[in-house]
């Protein structure tokens, strides 16, 4: 049991007491008095106190310190220290610090420790403001005003103009009663003229905006004439725009002038602008020398865009060919100032500048850049157009050098635009060979260019119907720029024109997905799905159009020939009424409407629209034949008689016309009159049954001599026509043995020159059983899809831009074409 116990050896070296007797010889107390240092601290710093009051009891008593070791040491105090400043052992006693943080006299006096001053309570309450008093007043009623002419600015940048005004007029009336207000309580002196310049400022330019001239300008006049409104003779500037707007051009002059006399010469840009209005006026008054001086002057001074433009216009209206030369020269040297597109291409792999770059690549800078750029290559390219045809011989040598200048400028890329324009000029003159010349020297030239002139020329072939080149050229197009919506197009419409609609459909989606505005495009898809019977998606196709091109009345025509297939007769009818508002006086239009009404069996409507397209276009021989037979269903016969007059008129080989005109003079009674038209009748066409008969009838019914050689001829013609019938019966069967009797006797020879006779006589029997074969009016082919060109105008060369124009169904819609333009202009 024993052998379980351990006792712990008897031995010093592990003491758990030891280390509590080893102190650190800092805080030995017992050496402080021997301490030099610590006793001259004591003397000079703390050792030293003023002397103390009988009324308050000292409290530096003499305390044991108690150490951490047991042992306690009394401390002399320093209640018996001399005063501050006295002097000690020959030692002045410097100033010191007493009152300690948060040490008062009324701590002294029994008061608890306060150092925050929290016992004084909450602050006191801050003083309200008397809203009655004449200075708030004035300062509410300013700060109204203000927010008035803030939302004044507003609504017009929003577009609500008649909300602007009101509140401009609201802020002017409440400013008028602040000035009232301020001028009772301060001075005059203190009248904030910088409110009532805004509030005058902003009422003229609302009243402007709502083309409220009158009220502008004697706004404008108050502003102009107050001498204490410094830098108000620049209004004037506003007040000629004003007279501008009134073509009030004398005046428009008078007061530019006046503004720019006001405006010192350090305001460069200010004066510049001053001067183009100047020239712009002069312009539209005709003064073209003065005009000139001014652009001059500009383009001398700080040259810009639209001041060498307007300079070239001026000298095209005198007929100068060599300044226009020069004019166009300065024109392309004006300086874009704007960063080169090397500036948005990484020239190394550094992931922060690729970062850096594709932020700025498309930003509100680069816009307004790519803005600026567009709109010189416009004034460039009109400029060019303009002024080509007159600076030289001809046209084509002024192209030429308005060419070589672009090429040597810094719009290099504007020559093979100009050269494509210059196609289009031949297209204008009808010159089509040089066309399509200057059009294949794009062949060689880079991709874009290349395709654009190829989508020219398929073009071109494609309205000679000249199917084969226009499918090369398009294919051409299209290998040279895969993303020409325009290409694309028109190799569409060659496969459409081939009958693989399919196919085509494929190419218009892919032009679609290059450019989802191509209009083009869109139609074409439309009308394919409709020949492919899927109306659904025809009609979908149409509507995404009319939500682009809401008044097109092509796209409102579609859709209601789409509901029309689809068995939706009411759909039809208010689409064809919103195409009739687009084009009121279309005569398919109109008749198509009155088809509708007419299969829905309401007549009256039918009718008036029916009526509506003969008097828009009184050649429609359906709208003439309807408008008869409705005359004749509701027993007016007598209206009858012009429309079937009309009909024979337009088509005068068809005798039913003539023959309706004499039947309606029978029904009405007028038996004289219907008796001579068939007998004119009978002299234009003595082979006529059906006019004889009715001779016969007619002069039965008279009692006419006549009736019996009417009836002879009657007869012999019914005599012929049964012999015609029975030759060409026995014909047929003659033709039939005669094949099997060919060994060549006389009576097989007969047999076939019977049959040949008989063959020849069926000829012309069905010749002339024929109708209409010599009618003047035949529709011609259905020409429904749409080409697409490339305007080389803009700066986009390959944008598509409607060359010809969707061409609606002649035979369901417009026998007038709908304003096809070949050309841009």
């Amino acid at each position: 049991m024993m052998q379980n116990v351990h006792l712990a050896p008897e031995t010093d070296d592990d003491d758990l007491y030891s280390g509590y007797n080893d102190y650190n010889p800092i805080y030995d107390t017992e050496e402080l008095e021997n301490d030099t240092g610590f006793q001259q601290a004591v003397r000079t710093s703390h050792g030293r106190r003023p002397p103390i009051t009988a009324k308050i009891p000292s409290t530096a008593v003499t305390r044991p310190i108690a150490t951490g070791y047991g042992s306690k040491t009394s401390l002399t105090s320093s209640m018996g220290r001399p005063m501050t400043g006295a002097i000690q052992d020959g030692v002045t006693r410097p100033m010191t610090a007493v009152r300690a943080a948060g040490f008062t006299k009324a701590s002294l006096r029994g008061s608890a420790f306060d150092p925050l001053g929290q016992s004084r309570g909450p602050a006191p309450p801050l003083e309200t403001k008397n809203e009655d008093s004449p200075e708030e007043k004035i300062r509410q009623l300013e700060k109204k005003v203000n927010e008035l002419v803030e939302e004044s600015c507003i609504a017009n940048s929003c577009g609500d103009l008649k909300l602007a005004l009101e509140k401009a007029k609201d802020a002017g009336r409440k400013e008028r009663v602040l000035v009232r207000q301020r001028e009772q309580v301060t001075t005059p002196e203190n009248i904030n003229l910088d409110l009532t310049y805004s509030v005058l400022f902003n009422l003229a330019s609302q009243y402007s905006a709502n083309e409220m001239y009158a009220e502008a300008l004697n706004t404008y006049q108050v502003i102009v004439k107050n001498k204490m409104f410094s830098n108000a003779g620049r209004l004037k500037v506003n007040m000629g725009n004003i007279y501008l707007k009134q073509r009030n051009y004398s005046k428009a002059i008078k007061f530019y002038r006046m503004a720019l006399d006001q405006i010192p010469s350090v305001h460069k840009e200010m004066r510049i602008k001053i001067m183009q209005n100047i020239g712009v006026t002069f312009i539209k008054t005709g003064q073209y020398s003065d005009a000139i001086n001014s652009f001059e002057h500009i383009m001398s001074m700080a040259p810009n865009l639209k001041a060498g433009f307007n300079l070239i216009l001026s000298y095209f209206a005198i007929g100068d060919r060599e300044k226009m030369k020069k004019a166009f020269q300065k024109l392309i040297a004006v300086p874009l100032e704007i960063d080169e597109d090397d500036k948005y291409i990484s020239p190394s792999d550094d992931p922060h500048t690729n970062l850096v770059i594709e932020a700025i690549k498309n930003d509100h800078l680069r816009q307004m850049e790519r803005e600026r750029k567009a709109m010189a290559e416009k004034y460039i390219m009109t400029a060019a157009k303009l002024i080509a045809p007159v600076i030289e011989t001809s046209f084509a040598v002024g192209y030429d050098w308005c060419v070589e200048v672009v090429k040597a400028s810094q719009y290099v890329e504007l020559a093979n635009d100009l050269e494509i324009n210059k196609a289009i000029t031949y297209l204008r003159q009808k010159d089509f060979n040089q066309a399509v010349d200057t059009l294949k020297m794009f062949e060689k030239k880079d991709s874009r260019v290349k395709s654009a002139a190829a989508t020219n020329l398929s073009f071109l072939y494609y309205l000679e119907n000249d199917f084969a080149q226009a499918s090369s050229y398009a294919d051409l197009a299209v290998n040279s720029d895969r993303y020409n919506p325009s290409a694309l197009t028109n190799k569409g419409n060659t496969v459409f024109a081939n009958g693989d609609y399919e196919k085509a459909a494929e190419f218009y989606k892919e032009a679609l997905r290059n450019d989802s505005s191509c209009t083009e495009a869109l139609y074409n898809i439309g009308l394919t799905y409709k020949k492919l019977n899927r109306l659904d998606e025809a009609l979908d196709c149409f509507l995404k159009l009319h939500a682009i091109l809401r008044n097109s009345a092509q796209v409102l025509y579609q859709i209601a020939n789409v509901y029309e297939l689809m068995e939706d007769p009411n759909q039809a009818i208010e689409w064809l009424m919103q195409l009739i508002s687009v084009v009121p006086t279309d005569s398919k239009a109109l008749s198509k409407l009155g088809e509708l009404y007419d299969s829905e069996g309401d007549k009256s409507q039918a009718f008036q629209y029916y009526y509506e397209s003969y008097r828009c276009f009184p050649s429609n021989i359906e709208v003439i034949e309807w408008l008869g037979a409705y005359y004749i269903d509701t027993q007016f016969c007598e209206k009858a008689i012009q429309y079937f007059e009309r009909a024979s008129l337009i088509q005068p080989t068809q005798v039913k016309w003539q023959l309706m005109v004499a039947s309606c003079f029978r029904r009405s009674g007028n038996y004289q009159k219907a008796l001579d038209t068939y007998k004119d009748i009978h002299r234009k066409f003595p082979e006529n049954v059906e006019c004889l008969r009715f001779l016969v009838r007619l002069c039965t019914d008279i009692g006419l001599k006549e009736v019996q050689e009417y009836a002879t001829k009657l007869k012999r013609l019914e005599k012929m026509k049964e012999i015609r019938e029975q030759r060409i019966k026995s014909g047929r069967d003659g033709s039939g043995g005669s094949r099997g009797k060919r060994e060549g006797s006389a009576g097989s020879d007969s047999g076939q020159n019977s049959s040949a006779s008989s063959k020849g006589e069926r000829l012309s029997a069905k010749l002339r059983a024929l109708p209409g074969t010599n009618e003047p009016y035949e529709s011609s082919s259905n020409k429904e899809i749409d080409a697409s060109y490339v305007d080389p105008l803009g700066p986009q060369i390959e944008r598509p831009k409607t060359a010809a124009k969707k061409r609606i169904d002649e035979d369901d819609f417009a026998d007038e074409e709908l304003g096809d333009d070949l050309l841009p202009e």
